[in-house]
């Protein structure tokens, strides 16, 4: 068994025509080859290299990670002496990823990472997350050294990097009990003690997943009398200096092998990362973006568990002396799950592969003056990704809830006994849409470019990419280019009634028919590439999408302030 050979899909995303730009970029037309054994010399070489990682990815969810899972379920971790101890299982998917040498999969070689693209560490993401989501908050926080990286001094990276590239854990210290969504409202307090030239922490954060990991980004008070994102900066803590306690591990609903903590800081010595000031305006926007496509990615994988799931018991459940998988209700629920996630899955890494130009570019300019069409790509990619993050994180955590609540309808009774895995898929997957921004914060993060036209862009960019498509296919793109003019239509309605609330109270209904839309031209695509594996989810998706727009547009068509006026009373 495999968890990424024994899925298509993934390795399909993985042969993208844009991967061999993405491969140029991140290996800098290959300089590392003869510094470095593992180093690629060319494009074949890299798109080798990434199919060899994560066949050991896949191997090693499909047999230690996902066998564990239940286990580590039922145990959690405990709280012990102001520490954490995980659940015994989680050590050994810690020692067997550790020994795979699966960490700072996409830190530079200097640093003794792996030099690994997004797209391919989205989609280990999102392979670990078939097997268990929890754990993959454990392994995944090790993204949060980007920031670092990003923001931090060279000595900061050379004394942290190669510390989460030979396995140590991360995590991002940022919310508090009064401080939830609303991160402005940090308090904890960052003192400069000028005689021992460093900086100190005190005060309490909560909800901190890993929360006893060897390496911190806090976001702390820095300016004194301030109240506002202002006074904020980042700093970086260091397990080894003491002066952090777990005060309690929280009982969660789900994800029970990650470990959420409440952390009280006393003096805990650390250095500050980046300027001061810019800890929420510059380096939390970074970090929770990267964290977002993380979570879009577990999302991802929970779909895939729980369409797994549903296929294997519909297939095997006898009823009325027929399996329960040719009963149209039951095969109706099923092929709308895998439509969800073919087209989630598109969505997710298109993001990927955005963010993936834009970092290699941004990157490259740390060292060298770029050339203005390199900056003007740099540009445009980042805005893409910073467009399709919100897309691509709350749709795919919304779709893991409805394909996790489906799989347990298609288990009937027997999906509500812990004995079956759909019930821990259902309660992993509720956390998706809350954290790392819930689903109605991706929508205000989206609704500038909706609003903007930026998304409307990338649409009628897509569309002229299909100019000469097959006649076969040429109904579904008649069908997708009728629910981006309804799409349209709904923005032009919505902007001419120039009312921020009116804006507001449709903003979730205008973005999921934004995401629908491109998510219908991603699986088009997809399907021309691949008739055989997507051809079935296209005409299932275009479908849902199509209702669903039809719905949100004539829900949209009959608002305005008095409406909105009415129904707030």
């Amino acid at each position: 068994m495999n968890s990424y050979t024994d899925i298509p899909e993934i390795k399909f995303h993985m042969q993208h025509p844009m991967m061999q730009h993405i491969a140029e970029l991140k290996e800098r037309n290959y300089a590392d080859a003869g510094k470095y054994d593992y180093a690629p010399v060319d494009f074949e070489d890299a798109m080798d290299s990434y199919d060899k990682v994560l066949e050991v990815v896949g191997e090693i969810n499909a047999n230690i990670i996902a066998p564990n899972a239940e286990s580590v379920d039922m145990e959690g971790p405990h709280c012990e002496n102001g520490r954490v101890r995980y659940a015994s299982k989680t050590y050994e998917n810690l020692d067997a990823t550790n020994k795979a040498g699966l960490n700072g999969m996409t830190m530079p070689r200097r640093y003794q990472g792996l030099n690994l693209p997004v797209v391919v560490y989205t989609a280990a993401n999102e392979i670990v997350s078939s097997g268990d989501a929890g754990f993959e908050n454990i392994w995944s926080l090790q993204d949060c050294i980007e920031t670092l990286y990003c923001f931090g001094s060279e000595e900061q990276r050379q004394k942290y990097i190669p510390r989460i590239c030979a396995g140590e854990t991360m995590s991002m210290d940022l919310t508090e009990p009064d401080a939830g969504s609303d991160l402005q409202s940090v308090m904890l307090k960052a003192t400069y003690d000028e005689k021992e030239g460093c900086w100190f922490l005190n005060g309490v954060k909560r909800f901190i997943t890993n929360g006893d990991s060897d390496i911190h980004l806090v976001l702390a008070r820095s300016e004194e009398g301030t109240r506002d994102g202002r006074g904020l900066s980042m700093f970086i803590y260091d397990k080894r200096n003491g002066g952090v306690d777990v005060r309690r591990i929280e009982h969660k609903l789900g994800i029970h092998g990650s470990p959420t903590c409440e952390l009280t800081y006393k003096n805990a010595r650390a250095e500050i990362c980046g300027d001061r000031k810019l800890g929420l305006i510059r380096y939390v926007m970074s970090l929770m973006n990267g964290a977002r496509l993380g979570i879009a990615a577990q999302s991802v994988g929970i779909q895939q568990a729980a369409y797994e799931e549903a296929l294997a018991y519909a297939n095997d459940r006898r009823q009325f002396g027929k399996e329960i998988i040719n009963f149209p209700a039951v095969y109706d629920m099923i092929a709308t799950i895998k439509a969800k996630l073919d087209a989630g899955r598109s969505l997710l890494y298109q993001c990927a592969r955005y963010v993936d130009i834009y970092k290699a570019l941004e990157d490259e300019a740390r060292e060298r003056t770029l050339a203005p069409e390199e900056r003007a790509e740099m540009k445009k990619y980042q805005r893409l990704a910073d467009a399709f993050t919100p897309l691509a994180k709350g749709m795919n955590a919304e779709f893991s809830n409805q394909s996790a609540y489906d799989a347990i309808q298609v288990h009937g009774g027997s999906g509500y006994m812990q004995e079956y895995k759909c019930q821990r898929l259902y309660r992993d997957a509720r956390i998706t849409s809350i954290y790392e921004g819930t689903t109605q914060l991706q929508v205000v993060a989206a609704l500038r470019y909706i609003t903007s036209g930026t998304y409307m862009n990338v649409i009628k960019e897509q569309e002229a990419q299909f100019d000469n498509i097959d006649a076969a296919f040429a109904p579904q793109l008649d069908r997708i280019k009728a629910m981006a003019a309804k799409l349209e239509e709904c923005i032009e309605y919505v902007n001419k009634l120039e009312n921020q609330d009116v804006l507001e109270f449709c903003g979730r209904k205008l973005y999921e028919m934004t995401a629908y839309t491109i998510m219908s031209q991603l699986i088009l695509a997809d399907t021309l590439r691949d008739q055989e594996l997507f051809g079935k989810s296209l005409v299932v998706f275009i479908n849902h999408a199509e209702s669903e727009i039809a719905r949100h547009a004539n829900y949209i068509k009959r608002m305005n302030a008095d409406v909105l006026t009415s129904y707030s009373r």
